[in-house]
């Protein structure tokens, strides 16, 4: 199990963040759900984590924003984009600026789990 990994799942619909949350930890990680942009980002500041999953619409600070953030503070740490916006155009912005993957919503909690599995190899090299 890799309890040792911190994931942040940053979105504004409170049941996105309480599934990946549920799900995640059953995995073995260590999960902090938030529904605020700006409460996630302060609390980044003073604790990073290994891997974000942040929606990529939010109000007060978007999805794009806080990946610019956590790539300034921390290159290391993964970010995985989730939005229900799919368009080629924002995925190929998020991979410019860093970003491990790009999810359209509605997604299975399975490919967040595989995503997030290949986020924790790649973290290890």
């Amino acid at each position: 199990m890799e309890n040792n990994i911190r994931i942040m799942v940053v979105d504004d619909e409170p049941i996105v963040g309480k599934r990946l949350k549920q799900t995640l930890e059953k995995d073995g990680y260590v999960v902090e759900a938030f529904t605020d942009s700006l409460i996630a980002t302060n609390e980044f500041e003073k604790n990073p984590f290994d891997i974000i999953i942040t929606d990529l619409k939010m109000e007060k600070i978007d999805g794009m924003n806080i990946l610019e953030n956590v790539k300034r503070k921390n290159p290391d740490t993964k970010v995985i984009i989730i939005t229900g916006v799919g368009k080629w155009l924002t995925a190929t912005e998020a991979f410019e600026k860093g970003a491990f993957d790009f999810i359209i919503k509605p997604f299975k909690l399975d490919e967040i789990r595989d995503v997030v599995q290949r986020a924790v190899k790649d973290l290890s090299t």
